[in-house]
């Protein structure tokens, strides 16, 4: 199995910062903060057309990568049902949560959740379409898929406290249908939210931070915040996160997001632009990692 640890000094660099703890100011009151983890991975289709970037030949660096960070909730897009019963049979500390877009039974890609079995509790889950007709699998707006957004009520394990986690794969072609899934998966947090729950948005938006879907999810109520952008400490790996199958490409852009509440402290982010003999990536995006805490009191 290609393993990270043979991805040259760049990984070891980013695995020892992530590896730091932030000290907390002196005199402060102890406590024992509920650190969680989240990552968002588009781990690109398996299709033959990708030739050498096949999925059987990433499969393995791409389970290693999940296996070294041991995210708590891991937010993956692109997921065609091969793939699937792969993360199963790789990531059985895992549940994973959603159904597939084109026909909600087993057609079409997934936006699954992936949620660790001994941290957290799913009390319930469900997937929803990105459209006016969020319950039926549909297509909207200007969008060249259909598009879908995977939800779970969850409970952490050690500490009691409560999360609604929600994984989206943006269209890539339609501008309006962007904007208008933004603006619905906002509306849709506002309604679904349970009282003490902290929200978490995973998700390749296919859209650059500054732009009109963004700004959307990220103004208003409730509160999201871009977890890069709120990181108490300096963003580990480049800012870009769309590789297209290179190593180290010349330009990037960030598409690929971990969104959250008010409710958490960002304590890190990073990119995680790892890469194997030959310059080999996972995927043709590289995945983002946020550690959250929710605090003292929170």
């Amino acid at each position: 199995m290609m393993h990270p640890a043979a991805c040259g000094q760049s990984w070891k660099t980013l695995l020892a910062g992530l590896a730091l703890t932030l000290a907390e100011p002196a005199g402060a009151a102890t406590c024992a903060p509920d650190e969680v983890r989240a990552m968002s991975f588009n781990i690109r289709l398996d299709i033959a057309a990708d030739g050498d970037n096949r999925w059987e030949r990433r499969r393995d660096f791409f389970v290693g990568q999940v296996a070294l960070m041991r995210p708590d909730i891991l937010g993956l897009q692109e997921v065609v049902p091969g793939q699937r019963d792969d993360l199963r049979r790789a990531l059985p500390d895992y549940v994973i949560l959603g159904v597939p877009r084109d026909d909600g039974k087993s057609k079409g890609e997934y936006s699954n959740l992936a949620v660790r079995r001994d941290r957290f509790r799913v009390t319930s889950s469900g997937t929803f379409w990105l459209s006016p007709t969020p319950d039926r699998p549909s297509k909207a707006w200007d969008a060249a898929f259909p598009r879908i957004a995977t939800w779970a009520h969850l409970v952490d394990r050690k500490s009691g406290r409560r999360v609604l986690a929600v994984n989206s794969h943006f269209d890539h072609v339609g501008t309006t249908a962007r904007l208008e899934s933004a603006r619905q998966v906002k509306r849709w947090l506002a309604t679904a939210r349970r009282p003490g729950e902290a929200l978490l948005m995973t998700g390749d938006l296919n859209t650059e931070p500054t732009t009109a879907p963004i700004v959307a999810l990220t103004t208003g109520t409730p509160t999201l915040r871009d977890s890069r952008a709120a990181s108490q400490t300096a963003p580990l790996g480049p800012e870009g996160t769309f590789n297209e199958f290179r190593a180290l490409p010349a330009e990037s852009r960030r598409i690929d997001y971990i969104l959250v509440s008010d409710d958490w402290r960002v304590r890190r982010h990073a990119t995680l632009a790892w890469h194997g003999d030959g310059g080999r990536v996972a995927s043709d995006h590289f995945a983002v990692i946020a550690d959250l805490s929710r605090g003292c009191g929170r």
